[in-house]
């Protein structure tokens, strides 16, 4: 194992340098047993050979291995049983993943990616929490990069059915990014899902590693679904992975005047598959897997039953229920506007937000701004 760890911690040394090594030389110890010669006809540069000719590594993976253990994490090589059969299957799999937290069963089910953009709107938020809501109630892990917007909703959608979700993440698993989401990482641990990264501990979110971390999320998954995203959006690339590695690529349509719309409206226009519910994502899934989990038809359309109104929830006060029925789930609606609508007294309007907050059942935004939650 220290052979691996410290080959992926030699510098130039990435994953396609790294699959060239092992398929010239068999195993990771074989590497560091390598001729100088034999290494540069592999197509090592000089700090790389005289790296792995010093064995200068072997000392900070032992290290690794210790402090990864005391974090209650594990490192998974790239030929060990438990590593993901998914990612293997990719042209360049990393050599060793950083795990945390109860990977094993998260590996275990089915999973689909579900991105987007990190300055979403109410609707993508509102939408991307809402499908991995669904698909997390229906047995299928959440798999998404941690990040602000549509990946953190995503985790919370997975989170609030009691499912599993895996955030993949572009630093050492022992650094958090953004520092935001340390509650929501505390909280994806503790119910069940698992921390992914292939970079040692101590790496900082530099904005190259972040391309590596979406080849992983697009590995682990049999499908990715895009919920938001710009022209430049990085979930665009995560996309065109997606599609290079054969998995299913999805999206949600948006308002064709949006900017966060034109990456997803794009993706459609070019063959993705347009999804407005979660049995729109099951259906593109091996057709065994998707037959266990869709329920069996029935007279009514699935279509007419998506457009349903959604009803308010039970329980509700008088004053609460003119408010949720005031509020919009696609759009923000700010408290001035809320008196105006209403008519009601401040205090009235300013009790049956906070209860409703309380209860989960709307969005409290930047700005005196409210939404409902779906």
């Amino acid at each position: 194992m220290l052979s691996w760890i410290a080959l992926n911690m030699t510098p130039g040394v990435g994953p396609l340098a790294a699959k060239r090594l092992l398929e010239a030389f068999g195993s990771a110890d074989a590497v560091f047993n390598a001729r100088r010669n034999e290494l540069e006809r592999a197509g090592l540069r000089g700090e790389s050979v005289d790296s792995i000719l010093e064995r200068d590594r072997h000392a900070a993976a032992e290290t690794e291995l210790d402090r990864v253990k005391q974090l209650g994490g594990d490192i998974l090589l790239l030929d060990d049983g438990s590593y993901p059969a998914y990612l293997r299957e990719i042209a360049d799999p990393p050599m060793v993943l950083y795990v945390k937290g109860n990977w094993q069963e998260c590996f275990d089910q089915p999973g689909i990616a579900v991105i987007g953009s990190r300055r979403c709107s109410t609707y993508g938020e509102n939408t991307a929490e809402m499908l991995s809501r669904d698909l997390a109630e229906h047995g299928i892990c959440i798999i998404s990069g941690l990040a602000r917007g549509i990946d953190a909703a995503a985790h919370k959608g997975a989170l609030s059915a009691g499912g599993r979700t895996i955030a993949v993440i572009g630093t050492g698993i022992d650094n958090v990014y953004p520092r935001e989401n340390t509650g929501l990482t505390r909280e994806i641990l503790d119910n069940g899902g698992c921390l992914v990264s292939q970079f040692p501990l101590g790496t900082p979110p530099l904005p190259e590693h972040f391309p590596f971390r979406n080849r992983i999320i697009s590995g682990l998954s049999m499908g990715v679904l895009v919920v938001e995203a710009s022209e430049r959006s990085g979930s665009l690339i995560t996309a065109r992975l997606a599609a290079e590695q054969g998995r299913e690529v999805m999206a949600v349509p948006g308002n064709i005047t949006s900017g966060n719309s034109y990456g997803t409206n794009y993706l459609i226009k070019s063959g993705a598959k347009l999804v407005q519910q979660w049995q729109d994502v099951v259906s593109e899934m091996p057709p065994d897997i998707a037959a266990k989990i869709l329920p069996p038809p029935t007279d009514k359309k699935v279509d007419e039953v998506a457009m349903q109104p959604q009803l308010a929830p039970a329980g509700l006060s008088e004053n609460e229920l003119k408010v949720w029925n005031t509020l919009s789930a696609d759009d923000e609606t700010h408290i001035d506007q809320l008196l105006a609508k209403t008519e009601m007294s401040f205090g009235d309007l300013n009790s049956a937000l906070v209860s409703l907050d309380i209860k989960d059942l709307i969005r409290v935004l930047p700005g005196k701004n409210y939404a409902r939650r779906i």
